[in-house]
């Protein structure tokens, strides 16, 4: 009666759980998000100064180095709008700042926020006189002593009037008007690499040590899903290492300081990512950093590159990189090989079990590429699993068939041994021993498949190559979960019902194949346990209702493998399907 007890109050606690996790996590970190967004509303509407914005996130080291620029003291005077040159390309549109050389308006042309009308295409970058401000900077750095007038946020480079595209670069030029020439060039590659190129020739009569910096800003703390398995914000990897920070933490310390040979570093949302990537044979000094002071959130990241000396008559030339788009597994696979960056594929979050999620996301594009479709790609990939594990599960199979046909006799001895359960337990063991069957075949077949499902689920998860796919039917997108649930009659009421409770077709027919796949296995002879487990179907179909639908078709599809496997082992063995 205890164990009875125990496992009665173990599925009420799995239940509580379940339930306590989305009242008490999910959705308060959905409230704390609305929060957020709402407080940057208000912080925006205390207008500060864009020039002020623009500067304070400039590159800051305690090595007494700085940048050469306006004195914050006293608000810059409002400046005219500054020419903007075109970005055309077949999968960026927007264009480039002429004042401060900024590439700080970048609209990705093939992606869009939604599926169906209304969509519009996703915005990267927003421009640097806005409040949502959000850009990629390059500039130059002194030591304030040695006097010089370097190019700033305020400076307004010139250029011939043509767009920015694959085939004709921007040329900007500046001079200093004391013996300094500046030559910044900017190309654009066919995806979302932009190349920046700055060259300072020296004429003076002396020599000059400059070095070079690159930064990314951004106003406002983004929306963010919050998921543990996913990180959203300030990353890179600097000395080797991938350093991540949240937004909140970020909020918390303000700095965070690293040194590094090359690597990269930026800012990443769940699909998207800005990156800066210097050239990686440079020592740089790398931070991530927060501002407020009573305005708006501001985020940035930026790394600065030690002094060169620029000899009298000479000239200096250094390449920056930065990447600007949505993370796709070739391209930036393809970047990191180009440019030796340094463990660039870190960009998409693989997380720890990287190991599997990689391999599973290679082995799901390849049967894309013959299918032409992610959720036959994900059944051929099922399929492929089964085959790897088949003699294993063959093996479980074959002694759970066993274990169904000892269910007479298991009956027995515990009705025998009813008021010795040592007693019983001995017996039991014995006879499994004698059969050769193992009591615990029956958790097998799901154990395996649990690392590959996760790493399915992480790979459907973070992986824009699964954002917004189709399936067939009304299955529009294989990452989000399924959208028609009877509890609106599939959408013929106009009514969102909570997700926890919002059970789709495909969740569905999981459950139902899962019922079967219990109905095959051998009962417990207790009934409370076996009421417990088959209850189990109920709940793992309210587990993986919010899932994306791409994972809750794998389920599916593994478990009418199973079952058909189980079905003709059982058959070949003699042992009655079912009740008989």
């Amino acid at each position: 009666m205890a164990d009875q007890k125990n496992l009665v109050v173990a599925f009420a606690l799995s239940l509580i759980v379940l339930i306590g996790f989305q009242y008490l996590y999910i959705e308060p970190r959905e409230a704390e998000r609305q929060r957020l967004a709402e407080e940057t509303a208000a912080q925006s509407e205390q207008v500060e100064p864009p020039d002020a914005l623009q500067t304070d996130l400039a590159p800051e080291f305690s090595t007494g180095a700085v940048v050469n620029e306006a004195p914050a003291a006293e608000p810059a005077a409002p400046q005219p709008p500054a020419r903007r040159v075109a970005l055309e390309t077949a999968r960026l549109q927007g264009s480039i700042s002429l004042r401060g050389g900024r590439i700080d308006d970048v609209v990705l042309a093939d992606y869009f926020d939604r599926i169906g009308e209304g969509a519009q295409n996703i915005r990267l970058f927003e421009r640097a006189d806005s409040d949502d401000a959000y850009f990629g900077e390059f500039g130059w750095w002194a030591r304030a002593e040695q006097g010089l007038s370097l190019p700033t946020g305020d400076t307004v480079w010139d250029a011939p009037d043509a767009a920015l595209t694959t085939e004709t670069p921007l040329v900007m030029t500046w001079d200093n008007g004391q013996g300094l020439a500046f030559t910044r060039t900017v190309e654009v590659d066919e995806n979302f690499l932009f190349t920046v190129t700055d060259t300072v020739t020296n004429t003076t009569p002396g020599d000059v040590a400059l070095g070079t910096y690159g930064r990314l800003n951004r106003n406002g703390t983004p929306d963010t899903l919050g998921f543990f398995i996913l990180h959203e914000g300030p990353v890179g990897v600097l000395g080797e290492t991938l350093e991540e920070v949240d937004y909140d933490d970020l909020r918390d310390v303000r700095n965070k300081d690293f040194a590094s040979q090359g690597g990269w570093i930026g800012i990443t949302d769940k699909y998207w990512l800005a990156a800066l990537i210097p050239d990686q044979s440079s020592e740089i000094n790398a931070r991530f950093l927060y501002r407020s002071d009573g305005g708006p959130a501001r985020y940035g990241t930026n790394y600065r590159t030690d002094r060169e000396i620029v000899p009298a008559g000479g000239a200096y030339t250094v390449t920056h990189r930065l990447f600007a788009g949505a993370k796709e597994v070739e391209v930036i696979d393809s970047y990191e090989d180009a440019y030796n960056i340094t463990l660039f594929h870190k960009a998409i979050d693989w997380g720890w079990f990287h190991f599997l999620t990689r391999p599973l996301f290679y082995i799901l594009h390849f049967f894309y590429g013959i299918a032409g479709n992610f959720g036959v790609a994900i059944l051929l990939l099922t399929v492929l699993v089964k085959l790897a594990f088949f003699p294993l599960a063959n093996k479980q199979y074959e002694s759970m068939s066993k274990m169904k046909a000892l269910h007479p006799k298991m009956i027995q001895l515990r009705e025998r041994y009813a008021d010795d359960k040592m007693r019983q337990q001995q017996e039991l063991m014995a006879l499994y021993k004698k059969e050769k069957v193992n009591p615990l075949a029956g958790c097998m077949p799901i154990l395996i498949q649990i690392p590959v499902f996760f790493a399915l689920y992480k790979t459907l998860f973070v992986t824009i190559e699964m954002r917004h796919q189709p399936f067939f039917g009304w299955i529009k997108d294989l990452s989000a979960a399924d959208p028609l649930t009877p509890l609106n009659l599939f959408g013929l009421i106009p009514w969102d019902p909570p997700s926890f409770i919002a059970i789709g077709i495909w969740p569905l027919i999981m459950g139902l194949t899962m019922y079967l796949q219990q109905k095959m296995n051998p009962q417990p002879a207790d009934p409370i346990q076996a009421k417990v487990l088959m209850a189990m179907p109920i709940v793992f179909t309210f587990i993986l209702a919010p899932f994306p639908v791409g994972l809750v078709i794998y389920w599916t599809w593994n478990n009418v493998l199973s079952i058909a496997q189980q079905w003709v082992i059982m058959r070949r063995m003699g042992v009655s399907i079912g009740d008989g």
